[in-house]
């Protein structure tokens, strides 16, 4: 008995050995496939890239996994609390491994197999275990992965803190909506930080890790309640909440509001769009969409409203002279008018506006029922709201209402002010158009708008739409000559031309009002928008030199020679145009326009910084008797400062007597110059105070002709002024600075003479050596076969003694162009 016995203890001991070998084999095995834990300690998980304005209002979000990563001290206890209840409630206690965890879930997993169910049940796993699933294991549900979990929580929880692994979790952990962590599901969920979390909001973010989509806030609403009622039922038994606040907190609705991604300003689109190229180009999709940014942008809010009202209202201005085009739709009424009119999406960016659809049209007037608003869950509301298209009040529109509408029409309409119910029609420009305000002394974008609507067209017209700019480049060609040994009273012929082109055609250029004028000073030239003068100006000093003046001017980067191009012919962005101006305001230093001031990393470390000027004694520790710290303008100086004031006084010109008085109304000195193509298919201004510059064009976007009146002083002026009437309210006007070392002198406006007392006289501007003339030098091109008498004869019939014929004053001409007196 006793040797059997024997026997029998030695065979189970044998089995036990090879039972504990095998094991240890197979652990063997299976650790040898163990990822390398250690990677933990230098986690970056993707982070979420957010743009601020320049006031710190955030503009927009870009991630693929919306996560902010949160530092465990910074995540409020009643957070944490809420997780260790749902979760892992012995997470401080255990060494990884929860054992009543395991037992529950051997225990499930027999109770399956008894059921004939061969698959691995969840669940069981501690906070630690999910750690090293999430992070270094798959999802799949085999022996051999929950084995290499247990493993890797041990290995884990020996090497790292308990506050380090609920951090990774808590950073990690996927709960829906697209959010990573509790810090984006706090915002995405309830648009709040972790610290606002009320013990409602925090136990339903504690209650989803175990699956998302089966606990959604509006799809699931009830078991969505049940489980963190659930949650909170447990933080009572763990001690943390009392019954009678978790009793309150039981009863709240889910109270969910789910954050809208992208722009987060809805004036702000076609901007934050512009930016996020920028930071794709310079840092690749992987750092946009997961490098967790802090971008600090130039946008000024304030202004971004204002620029978006004044594009907008002139685009309808214009549009609604050409009357109304008919629907947005039409729509079969059912039963609920509102479902049928709840399936047109409207622009999402313009909020004064609203879908209608007609239920009833007569008698100049019209029964509409207006979108219904969405609910938080994307559904329409059941809400239901009517109202009247009064024909009297849809002014822009000489039919009566039942003559252009229909019983199912879908339009747009907006509520007329003070009076209650009544609403006004309205409709979306065809015409499109762009704005962009600067700061002229650094060139950061304060406004952008690159069109009517970002939710109708992507399509930013102040950025990638080529445009030609037309006789806004004027301040271009005039500005070279200024440079080039001209000054504002010197005097340019306006008398017809003819160019001979490379194919043998003859190009007469002609003026706007196609007449003539005679000799006419620079600054007369400029602020009339002579075409022919600067033509001729333009052949005088030559095409290579303006095409290199518009090079460094940044408007074009190669620019074809011809003088077609003097007149704006070429295309290019208002961005472009309104940079070149901003430089020429800002006394001829080059500014390099930008969205971005600054880009941080997810440590905060700056990584760039738009502004490269140096500040010597910026970094002092300390004052021991040194001077202050001076910034060092290190900018390309691409135009002397006496010729910039000189462009900058003949484009004040412009406002006060030329094609840009409707800028007058400002009542503080500005400078611009106004640009209308040919057919009239761009009408543009650009125009700057010595605080901002501002410029605007208007068009279609497959160009044609807007009609003749369509002129940049008609169309794009008032756009300017509507809009600068509101950024500048409660500044001080502030005049243009005069560079140290001119002079200034009373000249004759329409000869460029001297004035004597009793005439009328302007007061210009001379570099030094310079000055007015006492007998006007016309200055162009010989006219072969005229004898000097015949040609002094001629100009005194035609436009009146007191002129002489004198070569340019210019040292250089564009190569073959012969030189001699204009007529």
């Amino acid at each position: 008995m006793f040797r059997l016995l024997g026997w029998l203890f030695g065979f189970g001991m044998f089995l036990a050995l090879g039972g504990v070998a095998a094991a240890a084999v197979y652990l063997a095995t299976v650790s040898a496939q163990l990822p390398d834990y250690t990677v933990l300690q230098d986690y970056q998980p993707p982070v979420t890239t957010r743009v601020h304005a320049a006031d710190g209002t955030l503009l927009a979000e870009y991630a693929r996994e919306r996560r902010l990563f949160q530092p465990i001290e910074t995540v409020p206890p009643l957070v944490v609390n809420a997780f260790l209840s749902a979760e892992d409630k012995d997470f401080y206690n255990h060494n990884g491994i929860a054992i009543d965890g395991v037992a529950r879930a051997l225990r499930d997993n027999l109770m399956a197999r008894m059921d004939g169910n061969n698959s691995i049940q969840g669940g069981g796993s501690s906070i630690t275990q999910q750690v090293a699933k999430n992070f270094l294991l798959t999802s799949e549900q085999t022996w051999d992965r929950k084995i290499q979990e247990a493993i890797l929580a041990l290995r884990i929880e020996s090497t790292f803190s308990k506050d380090k692994i609920l951090e990774l979790y808590l950073n990690e952990i996927f709960l829906g909506l697209n959010s990573y962590g509790v810090a984006a599901a706090a915002l995405n969920y309830f648009d709040k930080a972790l610290y606002q979390l009320t013990l409602s909001e925090a136990a339903y973010i504690a209650a989803l890790p175990k699956g998302p989509n089966n606990y959604h806030p509006f799809r699931r609403t009830g078991a969505a309640i049940e489980r963190r009622n659930w949650v909170i039922d447990r933080m009572v038994e763990n001690g943390y909440v009392s019954p009678t606040d978790a009793e309150a907190a039981k009863q709240e609705p889910l109270n969910v509001i789910p954050r809208a991604s992208g722009s987060q300003v809805y004036s702000a689109e076609y901007f934050t769009e512009d930016v996020r190229r920028e930071l794709a180009k310079l840092y690749g999709e992987d750092q946009l969409y997961g490098g967790g940014l802090s971008v600090r942008t130039t946008l000024e809010p304030r202004l971004q409203e204002y620029a978006r009202r004044a594009l907008m209202d002139g685009l309808i201005e214009y549009d609604r002279g050409r009357g109304f085009r008919g629907p947005v739709a039409s729509v079969e009424l059912s039963n609920d008018w509102g479902l049928d009119v709840s399936k047109i999406r409207p622009l999402s960016d313009v909020p004064e506006w609203q879908l209608a659809v007609v239920l009833e049209v007569g008698n100049n007037q019209a029964r509409i029922g207006l979108r219904p608003d969405n609910d938080v869950d994307g559904a329409a509301s059941p809400e239901r709201v009517e109202g009247t298209l009064a024909g009297s009040e849809i002014r822009w529109v000489s039919q009566a209402v039942q003559n252009i509408l229909d019983v199912g029409d879908v339009v747009y309409v907006s509520p007329v002010a003070g009076k209650e119910g009544i609403y006004t029609l309205e409709q979306v420009p065809e015409v499109e158009g762009s704005l962009v305000a600067m700061d002229p002394r650094t060139g950061r974008v304060l406004a952008m708008v690159g069109g009517f609507s970002f939710a109708e067209s992507e399509f930013n017209r102040a950025t990638q739409a080529l445009r030609q700019p037309g006789s806004s480049f004027k301040p271009i060609v005039y500005a070279a000559a200024l440079d080039n040994g001209y000054t504002p009273a010197s005097v340019v012929l306006d008398a017809p031309v003819e160019i001979r082109n490379g194919d043998g055609s003859i190009w007469r250029p002609e003026n706007y009002a196609q007449q003539f004028y005679g000799p006419q000073t620079l600054r007369r030239g400029i602020e009339r928008s002579r075409n022919v003068m600067t033509v001729r100006l333009a052949r005088d000093i030559g095409m290579p030199l303006i095409a290199e003046y518009a090079r460094m001017f940044g408007i074009y980067d190669d620019m074809q020679p011809v003088l077609a191009m003097s007149l704006g012919a070429g295309e290019t962005t208002n961005m472009r145009m309104t940079s070149a101006y901003a430089t020429i305001a800002n006394g001829g230093r080059k500014i390099v326009p930008t969205l971005i001031d600054r880009i941080q990393d997810r440590y905060g470390k700056t990584v760039y910084r738009h502004d490269e000027r140096v500040c010597e004694g910026c970094t002092a520790d300390d004052w021991h008797g040194q001077g202050e710290p001076r910034i060092l303008d290190n900018r390309q100086q691409v135009l002397d400062p006496m010729t910039a004031y000189q462009i900058t006084s003949m484009m004040e010109g412009v406002i006060q007597r030329g094609t840009g008085t409707a800028a007058r109304a400002l009542n503080r000195p500005v400078a611009g110059k106004t640009g209308t193509t040919n057919d009239y298919k761009d009408a543009w201004f650009v125009g700057f105070t010595p605080d901002l510059a501002v410029g605007i064009y208007v068009g279609f976007d497959q160009p044609r002709s807007m009609g003749s009146a369509s002129t940049g002083g008609g169309m794009s002026v008032p756009i300017f002024t509507n809009f600068m009437a509101k950024a500048l309210q409660g500044r001080p006007a502030t005049p243009f600075n005069v560079p140290s070392g001119m002079t200034t002198a009373w000249i004759n406006p329409s000869t460029g003479v001297k004035a004597f007392q009793g005439e009328s006289a302007i007061q210009e501007a001379f570099k030094p050596g310079s000055g007015p003339n006492l007998m006007t030098s016309v200055i162009g091109l010989d006219v072969q076969g005229y004898d000097e008498a015949v040609r002094q004869q001629q100009m005194q019939q035609q436009y009146g003694g007191g002129y002489v014929t004198q070569p340019p004053s210019t040292g250089y001409v564009e190569p073959g162009t012969p030189r001699g007196t204009l007529f």
